[in-house]
């Protein structure tokens, strides 16, 4: 009776740890309160993501699709007031999309079925503002129908993004009304298209005609995909997939897939989130500090997105400023190669067509890749389960040059290793050439070239017994690795003057975008160009050293030929996903004017911070 009772007791204990007999926790782990950091490690090397997590990961490289009335307005957010006889492509090919995509190496593409303006690529029965009201074939034509129909011819997988903010739905701030208007909006793409591979949601969330916020019911969209497409991912705004935090193509250098974050889809996210301090944007998601601290662990791998161009819609002003195939491999290695999937912008033109120059680039990628990877000189790699601070050596074909590393593990079974070092046999003795802290599905490592004939692994910390399925060793072919630097305007800045503000103003009109101009207060900046130049817009550069603090984000601009008349050419205007997308913002003033001076009256900084801050400001010149 005794023992019967101790056991009823003790069952619930052991079930609020989980499978205490070895089972793996799939997606998510709750500790129960008392639960020791040794506890926490050991049960954080069981948790393992849901299937659909581990297909999506395997495939590397992701493609998004700008794609919209932007295209043809050539902004990057519009405000939901475009005539949708705009949109009008002149010879739309999605399977050129889909070759070109696939030749770059790419395996999924999505596309923005609709953006803030709420412009829909897809005759909805929700709303007029849609394809169906285009010039574009008629009235009866579908972007989403073209594109999922040459996946489907090509083998492509398949994704869209559905924005929840929409300026142009009136029931927007409506909280009830809209989120049945938008899960109308949400069915019709995952029932009339087949299989969706992916469901990309951002959070971007303003007020509506009605100045009420919307609130979005995240629940019911997810139970709502999970119904419709129980295999697709939810990426950002759903707990599949997060947002790595920037928009520049790059990983962390410790980049957890089993994380504290808890996803932004749950209510109780914020609440816990601020009691860790940590935030998507935070170098530190996964340490054992955090873990000591946490009472959930999630199973939640980053995706990097970033753009080809310095826009995420097609400009034809960026034709030259397309990412070049070194910039390109940089980020390939430093986003796939740290434990996350890479999501590429390749923005249609107004054509309907990915342009020449993107085509060309994607190309050279594909062709890059495939060639710098497709010789491991390691020979043999056999499944290798090490403990915390044991080695493997590896053999190499031959004694041979190598400058890229690579380590994996079976994330199918977890993500465990926290610290490792890879060494050299070279003269005779072992010279370290790398270390690093996580692995996850895969990382890649750049040395200097190295000569040897075999590779020492050495996990140095982990939890639990680390699983390794996959060591490699390459040399990568060698590229012109010649910075990208963004053009600050069209016009030289010798002779420029800042008025009515201190001399270290000036660093934002010196023609350099290394140095920057930083004031207190939200200050207007006053330049004399010292003549009068034709002039048909401006560019502002936000400073990018990694300290955002007062970026402009709503501004008006003025003009002057005498410095006492002044002409508002842009009033009460945004920088649209500066925040996230810190670039050289350019503005078209819509025709070209004269002008000697030129003002830029910061109106609110992109955290409602009191100051501004500019990396460069420059004019375009006149035709």
């Amino acid at each position: 009776m005794k023992k019967t009772l101790f056991i009823s007791l003790l069952f619930p204990f052991l079930n609020m740890y989980g499978q205490q007999a070895g089972e793996d926790y799939v997606k998510q782990v709750k500790f129960a309160p008392g639960t020791t950091l040794e506890q926490k490690v050991e049960m954080a090397s069981r948790l393992r993501p849901a299937d659909r997590q581990l297909e999506w990961q395997k495939l590397e490289l992701t493609a998004f699709l700008h794609f919209g009335i932007n295209t043809f307005t050539d902004r990057e957010w519009g405000d939901g007031k475009e005539s949708p006889r705009l949109f009008n492509p002149t010879g739309l090919d999605a399977e050129q999309w889909v070759r070109a995509l696939k030749e770059g190496g790419f395996k999924l593409v999505i596309l923005t079925a609709k953006h803030h303006d709420g412009f829909c690529l897809w005759p909805t029965r929700t709303t007029a503002h849609s394809v169906a009201s285009s010039p574009w074939k008629g009235g009866k034509g579908d972007v989403v129908r073209e594109l999922k129909d040459a996946c489907d011819k090509l083998g492509m997988k398949f994704g869209v993004y559905l924005s929840p903010w929409d300026r142009n739905a009136a029931c927007y701030g409506d909280s009830p009304a809209y989120n049945r208007f938008f899960m109308e909006q949400l069915t019709e793409l995952l029932t009339n298209y087949g299989t969706v591979h992916e469901v990309w949601f951002d959070g971007a969330c303003g007020e509506g005609p009605n100045g009420k916020k919307q609130v979005y019911d995240w629940d019911a969209y997810h139970r709502l995909i999970r119904r419709l497409q129980p295999q697709a991912v939810v990426a950002i705004q759903g707990d599949d997939v997060r947002w790595v935090g920037n928009e520049r193509g790059y990983g962390r250098e410790t980049e957890w897939s089993a994380t504290v974050l808890t996803p932004d889809a749950y209510g109780r996210a914020a609440r816990q989130n601020r009691e860790l301090g940590i935030a998507p944007k935070s170098a530190d998601l996964g340490s054992r500090e955090l873990l000591a601290r946490a009472g959930e662990l999630f199973w939640y791998p980053s995706e990097v997105d970033v753009s080809i161009r310095p826009g995420w819609f097609y400009h034809a002003q960026e034709d030259a400023q397309v990412k070049s195939l070194s910039k390109l491999v940089e980020i390939y290695l430093e986003s796939v190669g740290r434990n996350s999937v890479l999501l590429l912008n390749v923005p249609p033109d107004r054509r309907g067509r990915l342009a020449d120059a993107d085509v060309a680039r994607l190309k050279e990628l594909g062709d890059y890749l495939r060639r710098a990877f497709a010789d491991n000189r390691v020979k043999d790699v056999p499944y290798w389960k090490a403990a915390a601070g044991e080695s493997k050596v590896y053999d190499l074909d031959a004694e041979t040059t190598v400058n890229t590393l690579m380590v994996q593990e079976d994330i199918a079974r977890g993500q465990r290793v926290e610290a490792f070092r890879l060494e050299a046999w070279t003269d005779g003795g072992w010279k370290e050439v790398a270390a690093a802290t996580t692995v996850g599905y895969k990382r890649l490592l750049r040395i200097p070239d190295v000569r040897t004939s075999r590779l020492r692994l050495t996990v140095l910390q982990s939890r639990g017994q680390a699983l390794i399925s996959a060591v490699g060793a390459y040399r990568l072919p060698s590229l012109d690795e010649a910075g990208e630097r963004p053009e600050p305007g069209g016009i030289p800045t010798a002779g420029w003057r800042v008025t009515g503000l201190p001399a270290g103003a000036a660093q934002a009109v010196d023609g350099d975008v290394q140095t920057v101009w930083r004031a207190q207060g939200l200050q207007a900046l006053t330049v004399d160009m010292g003549q009068t130049h034709r002039v048909r817009g401006f560019v502002y550069v936000p400073v990018s050293d990694g300290d955002q603090s007062g970026t402009v984000f709503r501004y008006s601009f003025y003009t002057s030929t005498d410095g006492q008349t002044w002409t508002p050419r842009v009033e009460r205007a945004e920088f649209s996903n500066i925040k996230n997308n810190p670039i050289p913002q350019t503005v078209s003033f819509g025709r070209t004017v004269e002008a000697r001076y030129f003002r830029l009256v910061p109106l609110e900084e992109i955290d409602g911070l009191s100051c501004t801050s500019a990396a460069e400001v420059g004019m375009l010149e006149g035709e």
